[in-house]
């Protein structure tokens, strides 16, 4: 092994000992947060992989004579670690789903370059791990190569649907809140600014397009909601006399959804007639198959309400903090900054829901935010005359 080769592929194992650390971390605070035992135990079993990869590149970069990077997490790691739990178990697994794509990338370049045939087979091993965790998701506990009887199967099915119910969370609306709450805000303040060189009547303005905002965006958002889980109630209330008044249908159209799924005829049947000796069981399942609907996935109102509202305020009260301490010109350019700024956070903080790349959405967000001041600021300059 020569020096150059010896340096690369240390400097890789650093690299995959930081994000296996990282992976490892994230895996176990789900696991906590996770209420369903299959979801929690099939977390825990992806938490461990990652820190048996951790303890086997911290020894061989020991026996490399290598130093181990320390086991520290910094503060912003650990931020970004609670706002992507609190977006919601799915949203999460999707961002790690996503992890460890770019991950088997950067251990098969690192493969490529390790410098003995025990460490590409070490690598090569990692590898084969990170390209198997996505279906893990799925999996729940249960092992690829295990047979699936029809009661494991029937549990593998019932927690694979109610898998996917929590979104973006409520950080999603309250990204969404934000977002809206300085974009009209920021609007309200250039236009007032253009037209009276920033004066008093800005932080007026804002003050009123503030509040106007938080209010607006708190009521759409409980109205929406109420109206959606009021319409998801009465499905599963229509759903729940149908299983008691056509049970025999019932239990062929489940027998179907099986079958469409790929389970064999018999073992379909067997599923369905199964879940409906247990009514409440059957109501769940079926609701989940045909209208992609639990109980557990109705959404608050009242949560989706205060978050819509709080988060709105926050971002329509940013461009206007300057013009509580000054007016005229200095106040229009330090409101013009940190409005700016919190564009491009914002922006970049999509990507918690969305899993694009932070640096685009900040960005494209940032010009969105300049040329709607622009606009407003030069309209603002034009009417000035005007209203004075």
């Amino acid at each position: 092994m020569n020096n150059e080769d010896k340096s690369k592929f240390i400097k890789g194992l650093q690299i995959a000992l930081q994000k296996e650390r990282t992976a490892h971390r994230t895996y176990l605070a789900l696991a906590k947060n996770e209420s369903n035992e299959a979801r929690r135990k099939a977390l825990i079993g992806l938490s461990d992989t990652e820190a048996g990869h951790t303890e086997r590149w911290a020894t061989r970069l020991k026996e490399l004579g290598a130093e181990v990077p320390p086991d520290r997490e910094s503060l912003s790691g650990r931020i970004w670690r609670w706002v992507l739990i609190q977006s919601g178990t799915d949203n999460a697994l999707k961002q790690l789903e996503s992890n460890e794509i770019d991950d088997t990338v950067m251990y098969a370049t690192l493969a490529e370059s390790a410098p003995t045939d025990a460490d590409r087979v070490s690598v090569n091993e990692v590898l084969h791990d990170e390209e198997t965790h996505s279906g893990a998701f799925q999996r729940t506990s249960q092992s690829p190569n295990t047979p699936v009887g029809p009661q494991a199967m029937l549990d593998i099915i019932l927690h694979r649907e109610s898998w996917h119910r929590h979104g973006g969370g409520w950080i999603g609306q309250a990204i969404y809140g934000a977002n809206d709450g300085l974009g009209s805000v920021f609007g309200i303040v250039t236009g007032v600014a253009g037209a009276t060189a920033g004066g008093p009547a800005v932080l007026i303005a804002g003050l009123a397009g503030m509040l106007a905002s938080a209010l607006s965006m708190g009521s759409g958002a409980y109205l929406a909601t109420k109206t959606e889980r009021e319409v998801q109630e009465a499905e599963l209330r229509r759903e729940r006399r149908e299983l008691q008044t056509h049970p025999e249908e019932e239990e062929e159209e489940l027998a179907l959804f099986y079958q469409l799924k790929g389970v064999p005829e018999d073992e379909a049947k067997t599923l369905a007639s199964r879940l409906i000796a247990q009514p409440e069981s059957a109501l769940k399942t079926l609701g989940n198959e045909e209208l992609g609907l639990s109980e557990q996935s109705f959404p608050n109102p009242y949560l989706e309400a205060l978050s819509a509202m709080l988060s709105t305020a926050i971002g329509a009260f940013i461009p206007i903090i300057p013009f509580f301490f000054a007016s005229g010109y200095g106040a229009i350019i330090a409101s013009f900054a940190i409005s700016t700024l919190a564009h491009f956070i914002i922006g970049a903080s999509k990507t918690i829901v969305t899993g694009l790349s932070p640096w685009k959405s900040g960005a494209e967000m940032t010009v969105i935010g300049l040329g709607e001041a622009l606009i407003t600021y030069s309209l603002g300059l034009v009417f000035g005359p005007i209203v004075r």
